[in-house]
């Protein structure tokens, strides 16, 4: 099947209110702008400068006919050329963070941006994100975190994503995706200014539908869609 038809398939399997983001990770301009036309309206990028090159090779319609998601680690150094091409970063795992991309929002031409949290929910050390393992009170630790960015006026907090560690068999997912459903539902209670706690982006390829029985409203879909990736995701800067 082409990347078109595997698009619009997943599309009709999955409830309508569950938002797709395609991975395209590695994919190249020309793949990026075959989804779109089949219907996409988000698009994940692990790399600033990969979204920069796809980006570069698009029209500004297909550009501004959907949503840049950063789902990759971000680089501090990097946030000046994130935030004109991002319109929400997935993977905030600091104050710090979040403190640094406030302060570099108004020079981007963008009056705010939409972050979300990224919890290590495996607290693997291998992984960017909030680890459970590393605060005795992490659900407690959460609800002040987002206490203080939603002091920062030019950040709207609008979820959680997680990845979940890797593991042998999609079903073993399922404990990693409730807990993180769990915490979710106790920050969305939560309604201090410039937050709404809305999206819950958890599952991938391999995960995404039990993802969905559990709670996940954003999904990040790659290989699903573009089948495996070819040696052309080697030839990028992974900057």
């Amino acid at each position: 099947m082409s990347i078109a038809e595997n698009y619009q398939r997943i599309r009709a399997e999955i409830p309508s209110q569950v938002r797709i983001v395609v991975a395209a990770k590695g994919r190249t301009a020309d793949e990026v702008k075959e989804v779109i036309e089949a219907g996409a309206t988000d698009i994940g990028e692990n790399y600033v400068q990969e979204a920069e090159t796809v980006r570069q090779s698009l029209s500004q319609d297909l550009i501004e006919k959907v949503n840049w998601h950063m789902i990759g680690p971000l680089q501090k150094n990097k946030i000046n050329k994130a935030l004109p091409i991002f319109d929400f970063i997935q993977t905030t795992d600091s104050l710090e963070l979040a403190e640094a991309i406030d302060k570099r929002v108004e020079n981007s031409g963008k009056e705010a941006i939409t972050l979300m949290l990224e919890i290590n929910i495996g607290s693997e050390l291998s992984k960017s994100g909030l680890k459970p393992e590393e605060h005795k009170k992490f659900e407690e630790f959460l609800e002040k975190l987002v206490e203080d960015i939603s002091q920062l006026s030019r950040i709207r907090l609008e979820g959680l994503m997680t990845m979940g560690p890797l593991l042998a068999e999609p079903e073993q997912f399922r404990q990693y995706f409730h807990r993180t459903k769990e915490i979710f539902n106790r920050l969305a209670r939560l309604k201090p200014e410039r937050v709404n706690m809305k999206y819950l982006s958890m599952g991938m390829t391999d995960s995404y539908q039990i993802a969905i029985e559990e709670g996940a409203n954003m999904v990040r879909i790659g290989t699903a869609i573009f089948g495996p990736r070819k040696d052309h995701c080697c030839l990028y800067l992974k900057k």
